[in-house]
């Protein structure tokens, strides 16, 4: 299978987070090119995935610690789009709680991230993911 782009979603509020995300994936060897579509929260993610049917990214990145709809409601409501059923969704947070990870994983969750301290440390964590979508 040869894919012309891969398409990532990340949903974070944190914009120093989403800056610091976009420069790992430029860093990520390519081909194929890597889009990066962002949400600030999981009301505007659950916004733009209702309002663009058409929207399948290859994977789903999700921070933990958001204001309104935390990491976990937001994944619960993207497990309710049946269209994204298929789409790998890795939760993120600097903290790596147990608890969260097991819950997150029961939830659908493919993996839980601890975020990296460096944009390098990211960036070989994003190779290897995109690595497997490829």
């Amino acid at each position: 299978m040869v894919v012309n782009e891969l398409t990532c979603f990340l949903i974070d509020d944190d914009v120093d987070d989403q800056e610091i995300f976009h420069l790992a994936i430029e860093e990520v060897p390519k081909p194929p090119p890597i889009k990066c579509i962002v949400a600030k929260d999981g009301r505007e993610a659950i916004k733009k995935f209702n309002n663009d049917k058409s929207l399948i990214p290859d994977c789903v990145f999700v921070d933990m610690n958001m204001p309104g709809m935390n990491g976990k409601e937001t994944l619960s409501e993207i497990k309710k789009i049946e269209r994204l059923n298929s789409v790998p969704v890795f939760m993120l947070s600097t903290n790596a709680n147990p608890n969260d990870v097991r819950e997150t994983i029961k939830m659908g969750a493919v993996d839980f991230l601890k975020k990296p301290t460096s944009i390098d440390s990211l960036s070989n964590m994003l190779a290897q993911i995109f690595k497997e979508l490829r």
